[in-house]
């Protein structure tokens, strides 16, 4: 993954971390010695042959991860407890190659999106000191913004694995509710919490989480991918974006910002509509004013009368006490209709396009008023994890030294959407996230530019580049509307250029079930001597174009 030797990646990441003197952004550093073998261990293993695809990387976990060996604090000392393994997350990264430098600072209790709720101080912006790097995933996104780790691990409940991603000039991704395991993360609200990643580009994003990604014994909340994952963005996407009404908390310099994200998004191709988002943003405000935040106390409200108690978090999670089991059975009841009404709001769209943060403010502006600048900073994040949305936060320029970012928010187990959409407003390759299980191969009416081209993409299928078959075949075209064609295998064959397609199984078998006579699909031999699922036929029918070399040169 890194040009360097695991070694030499930690040596940089030690110099980088007394170079930067940020201190408030760890709660704790491994030592020197203990680092170096470990790093030692990973390039013995890749000079021995050992795929390790993170090798050569350093990352760093929030302080509500468990790292085995080092204190969990969740930001408040008397918390802390020493875990005997790694939360499964941790040790699929581990395992990857990838060496764990430390526990990073964070809002106590991971209640929060400002980063100064921490006995452990106040984590500052990495731009500028005077503001703040957001939250509650603080120290994660700071030490990744410096230049000390490759990528850090977030937790996310209401915008905390995005908001510091805004702030800091990061990627942030935030996948689908239990696709990342949470077993070993301190919950903050159990039904909604998700492990996120920082990095300071979407290709290393997206492989850490395909790394963490997997259901686990350990977590009875986790999920697998479904038969129909959607496994690509559409070539002209539907992207809704909210009314200039809704952009009323943005700050003012950050409206250029955000009209000129939205240009690039609909330089891509992509066709923006504006929507009514408010009931999206009203369904948020049941995260803390409504029953629900009892989900936080559950998790720690017995620590809440400790001295090192943050009196921020304390006052809003002893909030839940005025509220009854019947309260939260009414306001559970009032989040699933939230979330079939957000389905019908979003139906017909592939995307919605928000402002991660509308604003970035100094640390005295949130001293100043802790609840109420807080209470801002989710304006456009703290709905998605409770309506069961992926998203992925990207940097979006900035105004001074203020940090300004764009998140894609899409439906479940469409990450992968999220992911092309924010790789094509960034210009850069797209990495794949989601599960590649099926592959197609096409030779005509379904190439790209071709008229059924659509049938592949309307299935969420994914190009994966050009092919041949093997001299062994001839192609025949059928007589349809449009024409297709087919190959057969013969001994005075050819060979034919055609492209490969990923897609889920879902997909494959409606594409199979919608197959005219006499075509199915089979195996094709291709120039490489491997085989894929292509259309074949047992016997002749049509038109035989062998001579043409190819469907693209016959229809011209």
């Amino acid at each position: 993954m890194n040009s360097a030797s695991a070694t030499q990646r930690v040596k940089a990441a030690l110099a980088r971390i007394a170079e930067a003197e940020r201190p408030e952004a760890w709660i704790a550093v491994r030592g020197a010695a203990d680092l170096l073998a470990e790093a030692a261990r990973i390039d013995a293993a890749v000079a021995a042959g050992a795929v390790l695809p993170l090798a050569g990387t350093v990352f760093a976990a929030k302080d509500n991860i468990d790292v085995a060996g080092l204190a969990t604090t969740a930001g408040a000392p008397s918390f802390a407890y020493t875990p005997g393994r790694d939360a499964t997350g941790v040790a699929r990264l581990r395992a990857a190659g990838a060496v764990c430098l430390g526990k990073t600072n964070l809002d106590q209790f991971a209640t929060g999106l400002v980063g100064t709720r921490s006995p452990f101080g106040a984590v500052r912006a990495a731009a500028d000191p005077e503001l703040i790097s957001g939250g509650s995933s603080s120290g994660s996104a700071v030490v990744v913004a410096l230049g000390i780790a490759d990528f850090a691990l977030g937790t996310d409940t209401a915008g905390s694995g995005r908001v510091p991603a805004a702030l800091n000039g990061l990627v942030g991704v935030k996948a689908t509710l239990g696709l990342v395991p949470v077993d070993g993360v301190v919950p903050a609200c159990a039904s909604y919490d998700c492990l996120t990643v920082f990095a300071p580009d979407l290709a290393l994003a997206a492989k850490a989480m395909g790394v963490m990604t997997g259901p686990s014994a350990a977590d009875p909340a986790s999920r697998s991918w479904p038969a129909d994952t959607v496994l690509a963005a559409p070539p002209a996407p539907r992207v809704a974006i909210p009314r200039p009404a809704d952009l009323a908390p943005l700050d003012p310099d950050f409206r250029p910002l955000w009209e000129a994200a939205v240009d690039r998004c609909e330089a891509t191709g992509a066709e923006t509509i504006e929507l009514d988002v408010q009931p999206l943003l009203q369904a948020a405000l049941l995260l803390y004013e409504g029953a629900l935040v009892a989900e936080r106390f559950a998790a720690f409200g017995a620590h809440l009368d400790a001295d090192d108690t943050d009196p921020t978090v304390a006052a809003i999670v002893r909030g839940a006490l005025k509220f009854s089991g019947a309260d939260l059975v009414a306001d559970q009841q009032r989040l699933r209709s939230a979330q079939q009404h957000a389905a019908s709001l979003l139906d017909g769209f592939d995307a919605l396009l928000l402002p991660t943060a509308p604003l970035h403010p100094t640390l005295a502006e949130v001293a100043a008023d802790p609840i109420g600048v807080n209470a801002r900073m989710g304006t456009y994040t703290n709905f998605v994890n409770l309506l069961d949305m992926a998203a992925v936060a990207i940097p979006a320029g900035t105004a001074g030294t203020k940090g300004f970012g764009v998140s894609l928010i899409v439906p479940a187990f469409h990450d992968q959407v999220a992911i092309d959409l924010a790789a094509r407003i960034l210009d850069t390759q797209t990495p794949l996230y989601a599960p590649a299980a099926t592959e197609l191969v096409v030779f005509g009416a379904h190439m790209t530019g071709m008229p059924l081209n659509h049938q592949l993409t309307g299935l969420g299928a994914r190009y994966a580049g050009e092919v041949r078959t093997a001299p062994a075949y001839r192609m025949f075209a059928l007589d349809t509307k449009p024409p297709k064609p087919f190959v057969i295998r013969a001994d005075d064959g050819a060979s034919f250029p055609g492209e490969r397609w990923q897609l889920s199984p879902a997909a494959l078998g409606r594409f199979l079930a919608a197959l005219p006579a006499p075509m199915s699909l089979g195996n094709v031999e291709l120039e490489d001597g491997t085989w894929a699922t292509g259309f074949v036929a047992n016997q002749a029918a049509g038109q035989d174009i062998t001579a043409a070399g190819g469907w693209r040169a016959h229809r011209r």
